[in-house]
């Protein structure tokens, strides 16, 4: 409902204006008290003379003292680290007032004017005011954001490691250089999809650079060998969602109304849902409230586990627990600050009196669904809508030999049989590989490779897709997660970077992953073997991540779930095969731009979801599954199978349709920005045609493979007419493994 209301700055230091409020904030999950830091005060008055300093205020075109007084950054800072000393709040102060009027001299200097070349010139020169290394000289600042940079740099990072330096640079650079993502976009005109804002708006948006500022703050580093683990980066991300989500519901009215911007995911979801603006509203907070739970449950579930495996002491273990309840105080100081700053939209808020969040609050009914879910239960065949797919398949002239050596080869790695001494194992037989038939997605995915290359790329899927059936009914079944772990733990020898020969492998996954490699790896640099093993070892340890939920029963939270999803799907192992042939031709740099990230993102998320979409019946009813994007939709939403089918359609159209924006605008600008010769503007051109070919063709393969139809299910999952040998006789059934 939107009324027409009088209403001015809450705190008394803005100018009065008339508001018309677009929607009703929501009610929100704050399970943490907020606490106030007692050095507020001094850090206002240190944060004013800095700003005034640095040539921020008064002549600097963007703030005069009454615009810093109003935000009251201090006042955000001693809500979100109550802990600190007055010198440590003071200096994290600073930080803000810096990256806020970044902000929003950006948006005046550039934004406003739509010019890209400007503000591009303008990020090019931020980095070198943060050396690693503080004895090297930075240039001359020419304006307060390059003046400010450069003192901040020098006061922070001398009580850092350099592994701390690095990802609070890194973190910087994304905060900075993304803001050319939203000046494109808004001169586009472009609103982006939920899955595209949700992972830009962390750049963009700072929170992953809040999350270094409060190891800073707390005094505690996360030890480097666990920064880049999956526990770590799923608290870090989901602190960051939940950081933005927050700031767009208060900010929605500032943002929209006032500056132009189309980088708010009220607005995302509105677009993309086509709902009312007070709808989306409530969207964007449960989605959320679902990431502070996501927070929650990896804390409990995932942070033990981690310590024990990297063998941490317990001063790390606290440093890092350290951590975790600074990012808590973030949250909770950072929903306080958002209720009083006279910055953003609060003027109707329901304030709860600190400590009376009730159980139910804590427990939430969107958290209870997600343990809910009844496995196996009928669903009838997949529904499978007419997808939106503007490439054109084609095939090898190599795929019925394929088909035969792949069927060959399979055998020999043992596959289509069980596994010495592990009941429920024997997965596959060789109807189900024929049906399957890997040659022939294979086939689509590199038409124009030779006889050699298609069937390594169809034994690579036919090993993968193997995994991936195999974890579930093996450990799944028997609930034996350690095993699943143990199986895991030894495939990197199987995988050598140093050409040693592997141990011998004891069962069918490592035969086939140890000829895999051997074909594989050979003509590969010690760089691209690296990176392909971290692919295959991602995928893999994503198989775990799919059996902790299964044994919890839980389904996941849908922002978790997308990201593992294309670890789980080996996204990023069939991009490494198309990379192998370009490795020389295109600059490593280049596979870590943005829009080349964007782009492999978009084509993994529209394969991910394809396969959703086909195996809904396959994976919920006949395999009593959790993983599966229609599931997840409907669980999050609370919709029924057609309404969630539909939102995962819309959502595959939007990921292709940003596949097309990206290489059609983003890829000859990123040419430029890097200056690549002809050699590797066709190398990367033709890398984009084999991720066509990959789209095409994996839509292909699952409308003509016998994996997905109901009538293949019910013969692939019928019950065994065989048994395995053993002692016969009267009373010898139970023996008998069946």
């Amino acid at each position: 409902m939107t009324r027409s209301v009088e209403c001015g700055s809450v705190d008394g230091e803005g100018t009065d204006r008339p508001v018309a409020q677009p929607f009703e904030l929501p009610d929100f999950y704050v399970p943490y008290p907020a606490r106030l830091n007692p050095h507020v005060e001094e850090a206002r008055t240190q944060s004013r003379q800095w700003a005034r300093g640095m040539g921020m205020l008064e002549g600097s075109g963007i703030w005069e003292q009454a615009d810093l007084d109003a935000h009251d950054y201090a006042l955000l800072c001693g809500y979100t680290h109550p802990d600190c000393d007055g010198a440590e709040l003071s200096l994290i102060t600073d930080w803000y007032v810096w990256v806020f009027f970044f902000d929003d001299h950006f948006l005046e200097a550039f934004k406003r004017g739509h010019d890209r070349e400007g503000g591009k010139r303008y990020l090019d020169r931020l980095p070198a005011f943060m050396p690693m290394d503080l004895s090297c000289a930075t240039p001359e600042p020419t304006n307060p954001v390059e003046a400010g940079l450069a003192d901040l740099w020098a006061r922070t990072v001398p009580a850092r490691s350099l592994a701390w330096r690095e990802r609070f640079a890194e973190s910087t650079r994304n905060l900075l250089n993304e803001s050319l993502w939203e000046l494109s976009n808004i001169n586009a005109g472009r609103v982006p999809n939920p899955i595209e804002y949700i992972e830009m708006r962390r750049k963009v948006g700072g929170a992953p650079w809040s999350a270094g500022l409060v190891e800073h703050a707390v005094g505690a580093e996360v030890p480097a060998r666990i920064a880049g683990s999956r526990p770590m980066r799923v608290l870090r991300d989901a602190f960051a969602d939940a950081v933005h989500l927050r700031n767009d519901l208060f900010s929605y009215q500032r943002e929209t109304q006032e500056e132009g911007e189309l980088s708010n995911c009220v607005l995302v979801l509105e677009k993309f849902l086509g709902c009312t603006t007070q709808e989306a509203a409530d969207a964007v907070n449960d989605l959320l409230t679902s990431r502070l739970q996501q927070f929650e449950h990896t804390v409990f579930t995932e942070l033990g586990p981690l310590f024990v495996e990297q063998g941490l002491d317990p001063l790390s273990c606290a440093g890092v627990l350290a951590y975790v309840k600074g990012l808590q105080d973030w949250q909770s100081g950072g929903h306080e600050w958002h209720m009083a700053s006279s910055r953003y939209m609060n003027e109707r808020a329901t304030r709860r009196p600190l400590g009376t969040t009730s159980i139910v609050d804590l427990l939430g009914a969107k958290r209870i669904r997600s343990f809910t879910h009844v496995p196996h239960t009928p669903v009838g065949p997949s529904r499978i809508p007419d997808f939106y797919m503007p490439f054109k398949v084609s095939s090898s002239p190599h795929l019925e030999a394929a088909r035969l050596n792949l069927v060959a080869w399979a055998r020999a790695m043992g596959i289509l049989e069980g596994q010495p001494g592990v009941t429920g194992s024997a997965v596959w037989d060789e109807e189900k590989l024929v049906d399957y038939d890997l040659a022939l997605c294979a086939s689509g995915l590199h038409p124009d490779g030779t006889l050699e290359e298609l069937d390594l790329a169809s034994a690579w899927l036919a090993w993968g897709t193997y995994g991936d059936d195999y974890f579930p009914a093996v450990f799944g079944r028997s609930r034996n997660l350690a095993a699943a772990r143990a199986t895991v733990g030894r495939f990197g020898a199987f995988m050598p970077l140093d050409g040693s020969a592997p141990p011998a492998p004891m069962t069918a996954l490592e035969r086939g992953l140890s000829d895999l490699w051997t074909r594989t790896a050979a003509p590969m640099s010690m760089a691209a073997q690296r990176r392909f093993r971290a692919a295959i070892e991602d995928m893999c340890l994503s198989w775990l991540w799919e059996l902790d939920n299964q044994l919890l029963n839980r389904v996941p939270d849908p922002v978790d779930y997308i990201e593992m999803r294309r670890l789980t799907f080996g996204s990023d192992l069939t991009m490494s095969l198309c990379r192998l042939a370009r490795e020389k031709e295109i600059p490593e740099e280049v596979y870590r731009a943005g829009p080349m990230i964007s782009l492999e993102r978009a084509a993994s998320d529209y394969a991910t979801l394809l396969n959703d979409v086909f195996s809904y019946q396959k994976e919920i009813e006949f395999e009593g599954e959790l993983h599966n994007g229609v599931l997840v939709v409907q669980n999050f939403f609370g919709c029924d199978y057609p309404a969630a089918l539909d939102i995962v359609s819309d959502l595959m159209t939007s990921r292709m349709k940003e596949f097309e924006h990206v290489f059609a605008h983003e890829f000859p600008v990123m040419y430029d920005d890097y200056r690549l010769d002809e050699e590797a503007r066709a190398a990367l051109n033709g890398y984009v045609a084999e991720l066509r070919d990959w789209m095409a063709g994996i839509l292909r393969w699952h409308r003509d493979c016998r994996r997905y139809d109901e009538a293949s299910l019910r013969r692939h999952h019928r019950p065994p007419e065989w048994r395995l040998g053993g002692p016969t006789g009267l009373g010898t059934s139970a023996a008998m493994i069946i």
